[in-house]
């Protein structure tokens, strides 16, 4: 029988900075994730600096290893159908990467053991603590495995039924040379384009060689639909190349507002999208994985072994302090569907408010301080 004192189940960047910083601490971590990296994973995939700075990450070390990181400078920015605005900045505000290379980086730095690929299939707690797969022993749980993660499921999520999901579909592609010619898209300045009714938006997203464009809403009826017709739309003005590929994937993530997953119980916690943490306005989820992968891992520290209920609380409670008190309803869910409209044809065409509350705010988050690891 394998043991090991703490598995994380998810190997993404939740579960690779959690395994990351209990390792550093001495503490005996495994992780188990169903597929081998490096892995494809489906996101638009851009990280800002105070994310590199929570997980001390040299830039220079990062790019010199052939790795994707595209330095963003500015925002392209509009509804649907509508009017551009152009938001520049003097420094770099957030840098595209690709998550096969970012998450395989994580995962490898965390020096912790790696369980052979498998998927989750059984996950019993007793008094010695969790049994995964009738053959690993663990004294304590972290479910690091997503939206569908099995150990959410485990503690009672109801994947699928109770649950307010955004979907999202996109493609993420290397562009050939006449492709690369044909594109307006540019590396330092990635698209972001709303629906009407603020439900949500869609994205262009150059990296280096690489194009990235999708499409997420929290109201997935028709979703296919909208896909395809943001594409069109984007290949009538020259955004995208005519002969991208049709061929969309999709995920699914809970924005932190609607998410009823709980962080803690018996001898368990959950992180990143398996907690359902994505921001609000924006959907981005790597922040928040990261983030509640550190106040985790320094409550198990703090822990000291004792993994019950009770000293596991901290974790939510620095949870709450750190991104607010879950909501049912976000402020454009109370909004008249015609105010709603009216925000997105005036309020995301006025420069002031698309650079100091659409970028520096719902997608930086440039006002919370950096997460000190």
């Amino acid at each position: 029988m394998d043991a090991c004192e703490v598995l994380i189940v998810g190997g993404g960047p939740a579960g690779s900075t959690c395994a990351w910083k209990l390792k550093r601490a001495g503490v005996d971590v495994a992780v188990l994730d169903k597929k081998p990296f490096p892995r494809d994973k489906i996101c638009a995939g851009w990280v800002t600096p105070a994310v590199m700075d929570t997980l001390q990450v040299d830039l220079d070390e990062y790019r010199g290893g052939g790795r994707t990181l595209q330095p963003i400078t500015g925002f392209r920015t509009g509804v649907i159908g509508g009017n551009e605005v152009e938001t520049f900045f003097r420094e770099t505000v957030s840098y595209g990467i690709r998550r096969r290379e970012f998450d395989t980086y994580l995962l490898e730095r965390s020096g912790a053991r790696l369980v052979d690929p498998q998927p989750l299939k059984s996950l019993e707690h007793g008094a010695n603590g969790w049994l995964a797969n009738d053959a690993l022993q663990a004294r304590m749980v972290i479910g690091a495995g997503g939206h569908f993660c099995p150990v959410a499921r485990r503690l009672g999520a109801q994947l699928g039924q109770a649950e307010t999901v955004v979907a999202a579909q996109e493609i993420e592609f290397l562009m050939t040379a006449e492709q690369k010619r044909e594109t307006k898209a540019e590396g330092e300045i990635p698209e972001l384009y709303f629906c009407e009714d603020l439900k949500g938006y869609g994205w262009v997203f150059r990296k280096g060689d690489y194009l990235n464009v999708g499409l997420g809403r929290e109201d997935n009826h028709r979703l296919s639909e909208h896909v395809q017709a943001f594409a069109q739309w984007l290949k009538a003005k020259g955004r995208v190349p005519q002969d991208m590929p049709e061929k969309f994937a999709g995920h699914a993530y809970l924005l932190y507002n609607h998410a009823p997953r709980p962080f803690v119980a018996e001898a368990a916690v959950l992180v990143g999208d398996a907690a359902g943490l994505a921001y609000p306005q924006s959907g981005e989820g790597i922040r928040p994985a990261v983030e509640s992968a550190v106040l985790a891992a320094d409550t198990l520290i703090a822990a000291g072994g004792q993994y019950g209920a009770a000293q596991l609380e901290p974790y939510r409670r620095e949870m709450v302090a750190r991104f607010g008190p879950r909501e049912s309803l976000s402020m454009t869910d109370r909004l008249p569907e015609g105010l709603k409209r009216f925000l997105a044809t005036r309020l995301l065409g006025n420069r002031w408010f698309t650079r100091n509350v659409v970028i520096q705010n719902w997608f930086l988050h440039a006002t919370q301080p950096v997460l000190q690891a």
